[in-house]
């Protein structure tokens, strides 16, 4: 006879199918904030700095990239997989595409090698959000508890 679960048992943080350890949840949850805040910033700098300086052609357009940017990060952080995944692609892209558009500046100015550190610092974030464990378990945490309240939709 084999032993039957309690309906009332905790559930794991993470999924069944999840290789992250759950128990690394909690200390994922810093983490994962400095990477969210991290891409945040890296992707608002340039803006905020040509606003600094005065330059206000494209403003209505930069606000709204700004803020798009700061909804997929908030659904990321409420635990939606789909944003995470346009977030590690869309970071992952952008951060190979500022590398070389910094690596071509570079040869002429000294401001490319700042783009290029920038490019890398995307890719950087990227990975973080895919690899490391402590942020992997905080973040299937909040998916397996966004599965969790979210109602099973029935199929026609």
């Amino acid at each position: 006879m084999t032993p039957q679960k309690s309906p009332s048992a905790p559930q794991p943080a993470s999924g069944p199918d999840s290789p992250f350890d759950p128990a690394l949840a909690d200390a994922g949850r810093i983490p994962t904030l400095v990477v969210l805040w991290g891409l945040f910033t890296l992707s608002s700098t340039p803006f905020l700095g040509r606003l600094l300086q005065g330059e206000t052609t494209l403003f209505a357009q930069n606000v709204l990239y700004t803020c798009a940017t700061a909804v997929l990060l908030v659904l990321v952080w409420r635990g939606s997989v789909w944003a995470w995944r346009l977030t590690v692609s869309f970071s992952i892209f952008t951060g190979l595409v500022v590398f070389v558009v910094g690596m071509l500046a570079g040869a002429n100015s000294w401001m490319g090698w700042l783009v290029s550190a920038a490019g890398i610092g995307f890719l950087l974030l990227a990975c973080c959000l895919v690899a490391i464990p402590s942020i992997r378990s905080f973040l299937d945490s909040r998916w397996a508890a966004r599965r969790r309240s979210t109602p099973a939709r029935s199929r026609p």
